[in-house]
């Protein structure tokens, strides 16, 4: 009669008023031993029971744990995998139980990953894939787990997963899409084993397999990364070493032609982030990631836009030659000046800026000054100086500081024309001016000094009243600035 009991108790227990006389009469423990039955019936049927009796009850499935059923149910799963309805039973205790560390621990001293991932590659519904995506999201908080897993070849199946419903709009195909980028995501954040994860994921499927949407987007985790300096740095590197650049680049000149915002936005974030190291740069310079790129300078998205000109400037960043290629581009000098009047998408006008910033700033060739000042760049560097963010302000003021040091006389007509000097005037003057943009500013003035045309307007601007003033500034640098371009002021040219 016991297959029949199980039967009527595993009944009984869907009734929330009948689960506490369960617990009173002890059958929770009473069902435990029923689990090491050969008979699938009364497998079924005890699972059930014990699975709705300790549905929400923390204490009981923290019990079910110390008397061992996490051995029981790997063994389920190991023994019928083939068994719907027991594979149905079993994944439902485990969602339930793989939320504790007790579980988790316990998880980890049995071969539960290898049969999830068979159980994940032979899910042939929406329904059994959430199920195994939720137990597996769960045992991807653990580090032990986690190696387990990508040992068990995880990330190959999340890859065909990805791969199949790549394009589906169906909603139920995004969710699968999303939970399977979660997962992969989860077993890239956090953890001592981060590190090996990652290239053992990225080298065993991303290397052997087209990227698909899914797994790009993966390639941002880098930004969640940023949290721990030593370990993003040491992962970025070993990307690049593994020659993720390439897929990602092969995967941007797929999707310029079939304008999916998605793909391309995501893969540049992956190649902004991998950018951040300097020794990638020099990498990704010499494997012509920049000219690679600008492909998608035609884009009309202003996502696509944004995210393009973030990842050039920080391939820029810290280095001349990178500035000297994009600097001597027309079309991509061209394109800066037309997206720093683009008012109506101010994220994209403030980054074109800060990258004709950036490009002046890192570079040191007289043939740039040239290129910028011919595709009619330095104006909008000068107003870039009135911006309402200091940062933005000193970004400019250095450039065009570096820029005059380089080549005053190209820069000479433009600057007049901009009203460069009154600009930096109304700067000194401005109280609520940051003492760094007053320092800058006054830098600035120094180099414009050696122009006999702008010291006449800097002389008829009456600017020297203003560096008197700032010579009793509360802020040192102020003071010691002021005192300086005051001297280089009297001085004949």
């Amino acid at each position: 009669c016991a297959v029949k009991a199980a039967h009527v108790l595993s009944e009984i227990a869907k009734n929330e008023e009948m689960k506490k006389p369960c617990i009173e009469a002890n059958l929770v423990l009473t069902l435990i031993p029923l689990l090491e039955s050969t008979d699938q019936e009364m497998l079924l049927h005890a699972g059930r029971a014990i699975g709705r009796i300790c549905y929400d009850n923390r204490d009981l499935q923290e019990q079910l744990v110390k008397v061992g059923v996490i051995t029981s149910l790997v063994r389920i799963l190991t023994d019928y995998a083939e068994s719907e309805p027991l594979v149905h039973v079993d994944l439902l205790a485990l969602c339930n139980l793989a939320d504790l560390d007790t579980a988790k621990e316990a998880l980890s001293k049995t071969k539960v990953a290898e049969q999830l991932v068979k159980q994940l590659r032979r899910a042939d519904n929406h329904e059994r894939l959430e199920m195994v995506f939720e137990v597996l999201q769960a045992l991807a908080e653990n580090d032990a787990l986690k190696v387990q897993l990508v040992e068990a070849g995880v990330q190959e199946v999340l890859s065909e997963i990805l791969l199949r419903l790549q394009g589906s709009s169906q909603a139920e195909d995004t969710c699968i899409v999303k939970a399977a980028s979660d997962l992969i995501v989860s077993l890239l954040l956090g953890g001592k084993k981060k590190g090996i994860l990652m290239v053992q994921i990225h080298k065993e499927t991303t290397l052997k397999s087209p990227l698909s949407r899914g797994l790009v987007i993966c390639f941002c985790c880098f930004h969640f990364l940023n949290r721990d300096t030593s370990a993003t740095y040491g992962n970025c590197v070993r990307m690049v070493q593994l020659g993720v650049i390439h897929q990602l680049l092969d995967l941007l000149e797929k999707h310029v032609e079939s304008g999916d915002v998605s793909v391309q936005h995501a893969a540049l974030s992956a190649l902004r982030n991998l950018a951040i190291p300097v020794v990638n740069k020099v990498q990704m310079l010499e494997e012509s990631l920049a000219e690679r790129i600008q492909a998608l300078l035609r884009s009309e998205m202003p996502p696509v836009q944004f995210k393009l000109l973030e990842t050039l400037r920080m391939l820029a960043d810290g280095q001349a030659d990178a500035a000297e290629i994009l600097g001597q581009d027309p079309m991509l000098l061209n394109r800066l000046v037309q997206w720093c009047n683009a008012n109506d998408h101010t994220g994209v006008c403030g980054e074109a800026h800060r990258l004709l910033a950036s490009i002046l700033r890192h570079n040191r060739s007289q043939e740039v000054v040239k290129a910028i000042q011919e595709a009619q760049g330095v104006k909008h560097l000068v107003s870039m100086t009135t911006s309402k963010h200091a940062a933005l302000q000193n970004e400019a003021l250095d450039a065009l500081a570096i820029a005059s040091a380089i080549d005053l006389e190209t820069l000479e007509e433009s600057f007049k024309e901009s009203q460069l000097v009154q600009s930096l005037h109304k700067l000194l003057q401005d109280d609520n001016t940051s003492p760094e943009v007053k320092y800058n500013s006054m830098g600035l003035l120094c180099s414009l000094l050696n122009s006999g045309d702008l010291r006449q307007e800097i002389e008829e601007d009456k600017i020297k009243e203003t560096l008197e003033q700032l010579c009793s500034h509360s802020n040192v640098n102020v003071v010691k600035e002021a005192v300086t371009t005051l001297q280089v002021l009297r001085e004949e040219t």
